[in-house]
């Protein structure tokens, strides 16, 4: 069913009452979560539906980079203060059935989604937060594909409460996520079981990280096809342990390597940035360009 003009301004109005695309300790919480507890709530997909399902590429080229990365929350957990560290399980995740979709960067106002913080503040606080989109110490944008179903992270408590935001979830997505937005988003939910540890980041020398263990969902194969790559431009200039360019080279040889079997080198690209591949820093010796970072792509027919 379509929906009008009129509509999809009311969906993002209350929306931007439920998220957020900024972190700030003063973005009030959506509810208070006990330690304890396991909780689900839904999330909208990284653009929120602009991206359309037509040929067009001008949602691509107008995409709203200011406002995308809206996240659930902020949800309050109960007794948490800064120096806990924060147990948060992912015990289930999902797509939301018929669901069109609901960097680190400085602040920017403009765009700026504060959940239901009052209009005195906004203009204040959208000067001061810092957006969603980039990892941060706190967490923040984790694009790591490992990161589900059966998963526990340990984040740092900064601010009372914690404020557990989550969203951008993806349906598939390659190490890296090597073209930008190169994953399969999806609006979606999830469910997550939180606990504390008080004062967790002292015990364990936390300071500015997050700690995952990632789940065992998978994909997890038996069979692997690697691409190295060195840390040497195409124009031959070395770059001193440069592991950025060595995976940048890693891909390229990856995307020749599938042309031959009728891919153009864009649909090689995207396939790559897609799908489950894996990425693997393998540091070499006596050296500056020794890096061998192997992207693999599945090769076993079942995954194990």
């Amino acid at each position: 069913m379509c929906r009008t003009r009129a509509q999809d301004r009311l969906r993002r109005e209350r929306w931007q009452k439920l998220g957020h695309n900024r972190w700030h300790p003063e973005i009030p919480p959506v509810a208070t979560i006990k330690p304890g507890t396991t909780f689900r709530a839904d999330c909208r997909e990284w653009f929120d539906g602009f991206i359309k399902n037509d040929d067009s590429a001008e949602d691509i080229r107008d995409a709203p980079l200011h406002t995308v990365h809206t996240l659930t929350g902020p949800f309050h957990i109960e007794g948490a203060e800064p120096g806990d560290l924060l147990i948060v399980d992912i015990v289930d995740i999902g797509p939301i059935p018929n669901e069109e979709g609901p960097l680190a960067l400085p602040p920017e106002p403009d765009g700026a989604i504060l959940g239901s913080l009052s209009e005195e503040q906004f203009a204040r606080v959208a000067a001061e937060a810092a957006r969603t989109a980039p990892p941060r110490e706190n967490g923040g944008n984790q694009d790591i594909k490992n990161l589900t179903k059966g998963t526990r992270v340990f984040y740092p408590v900064f601010v009372d409460g914690a404020n557990l935001s989550f969203g951008d979830l993806h349906f598939s997505q390659g190490d890296g996520e090597i073209t930008f937005c190169g994953a399969i988003e999806m609006g979606g939910f999830m469910e997550l079981h939180v606990d504390i540890i008080k004062g967790g980041m002292a015990t364990y020398g936390v300071e500015e990280n997050a700690i995952f263990m990632p789940g065992k969902a998978g994909p997890d194969y038996s069979e692997w096809l690697a691409f190295s790559g060195t840390s040497v431009t195409l124009e031959g200039e070395q770059r001193y342990l440069d592991s950025h360019l060595a995976y940048q080279r890693a891909i390229l040889h990856a995307i020749d390597y599938l042309t031959t079997f009728g891919y153009t080198p864009e649909q090689a690209y995207l396939l790559l940035g897609a799908a489950p591949i894996e990425f693997d820093i393998r540091p070499g010796k006596d050296g500056p360009t020794k890096i061998d970072p192997g992207m693999g792509a599945p090769r076993a027919a079942n995954p194990v």
